[in-house]
């Protein structure tokens, strides 16, 4: 939580910056899926294709994230909220929904999703509180008939067309 009022004008500033939901998910050596929904991503080079996805330090998957060998970003549909309230909250089973399962390269996926990126993680980057899980992108699927969610103002929303 913020602590200072530098740290509540950003924290409302950023709010008010809309950004796509996703659920990353992976895998570790022991069979074990992870996964958490996240806002802070975006595409960072073409050649090679590179995206960026922000994770927590303090949370409960960033040792997996940060140790996991490939992981996959679900750019969540405008009609899977319940899903990015479920991956973003702490104690609970993300997976007993039935609704992710093992898709590309085996990796938990959500075959709803409006895009699903596998990805090889290429590097792992400091941001503050944050790191910034960088992913080499191996495939791609999108299915255009699903508008993306987004998240903007605290509030999930659908795109106006």
């Amino acid at each position: 939580m913020p602590t200072d009022t530098r740290e509540l004008d950003f924290t409302s500033a950023m709010a008010r910056v809309p950004g796509p939901v996703v659920v990353t998910t992976t895998v570790d050596e022991s069979g074990c899926r992870w996964g958490f929904t996240a806002s802070s991503f975006v595409s960072l080079s073409l050649a090679p294709p590179l995206v960026t996805v922000s994770l927590d330090k303090k949370a409960s998957t960033h040792s997996a994230f940060t140790s996991a060998g490939h992981f996959m970003v679900n750019v969540l549909a405008h009609d899977q909220s319940d899903i990015a309230r479920r991956f973003a909250t702490s104690g609970v089973d993300r997976f007993a929904a039935g609704d992710t399962v093992p898709l590309e390269r085996g990796l938990p996926g959500i075959p709803e999703a409006a895009v699903r990126l596998v990805c090889r993680l290429h590097d792992v980057v400091d941001g503050g509180d944050h790191s910034m899980l960088i992913g080499h992108v191996l495939d791609c699927v999108t299915d255009v008939e699903r508008d993306a969610l987004v998240y903007v103002d605290r509030a999930f929303v659908r795109p106006a067309p």
